[in-house]
């Protein structure tokens, strides 16, 4: 069986990541390396894991989470698309199994807001795991003074935590936000469509999806 571990060692997956995110920052986006790829692997798994899901299907999350952006390395626009093909090339090669395959390209393929839809389990733990990591230290933008309204509401975030309560079944991400860097109102402006689909990732786990922010429930 293909696992994380071997995933995150292969040398040509880890060289793509590396590359879109250099390619990223370059372009002034927030960060999408290793870091990003580690958290969201490990937040969906935990998802999955703790709704007591098969441990095939919390492992395929995991995979699924750590190389949902690795089609960054051919462009930002329909990342979500390149990176399924991607990841295709790289998890065939390494002895994946095609139905396993098939939920990890889905799962990919369908975790961006434009045009994306949580089309199964794995697909709405990885929905739910990357957008709930808005956090200061993704922001690469060294110099404050040209930072963007992304770069703003990312570096407010100083805590993001995704809780999943499989009694209540209900799934939270708790915020917390430094208004001396951005307003509540300015993360909505932002990521409002990112809470819409959220909510649709939880509903297909069977939860209800609720927002906390500085303490504050607010949906």
């Amino acid at each position: 069986m293909v696992s994380l571990h071997s995933v995150i060692n292969d040398e040509e997956l880890t060289t793509f990541i590396d590359s879109a995110n250099v390619q990223l920052a370059e372009l002034g986006y927030t960060e999408h390396g290793r870091r990003h790829a580690g958290r969201v692997a490990s937040v969906a798994g935990d998802i999955l894991e703790t709704l007591g899901y098969a441990a095939l299907d919390v492992d395929l999350a995991r995979i699924a989470g750590y190389l949902h952006d690795i089609g960054n390395l051919v462009h930002r626009e329909a990342h979500a698309l390149s990176g399924a093909m991607l990841s295709y090339a790289g998890l065939r090669r390494l002895g994946m199994p095609s139905k396993d395959l098939a939920l990890i390209m889905g799962a990919i393929g369908n975790h961006e807001e434009e045009r994306g839809i949580p089309v199964s389990a794995v697909a709405a733990a990885v929905v739910l795991a990357d957008k709930a990591d808005v956090h200061r230290s993704r922001v690469q933008n060294q110099d404050m003074e040209a930072f963007d309204i992304h770069d703003r509401v990312n570096y407010a975030a100083t805590r993001s935590k995704i809780l999943v309560d499989p009694e209540k079944l209900t799934i939270t991400l708790e915020l917390t936000i430094d208004a001396d860097y951005a307003s509540v109102m300015n993360y909505f402006e932002i990521f409002l469509s990112r809470m819409v689909m959220m909510r649709d990732a939880a509903r297909m786990l069977g939860c209800e999806y609720q927002l906390v922010i500085n303490g504050v429930r607010l949906g």
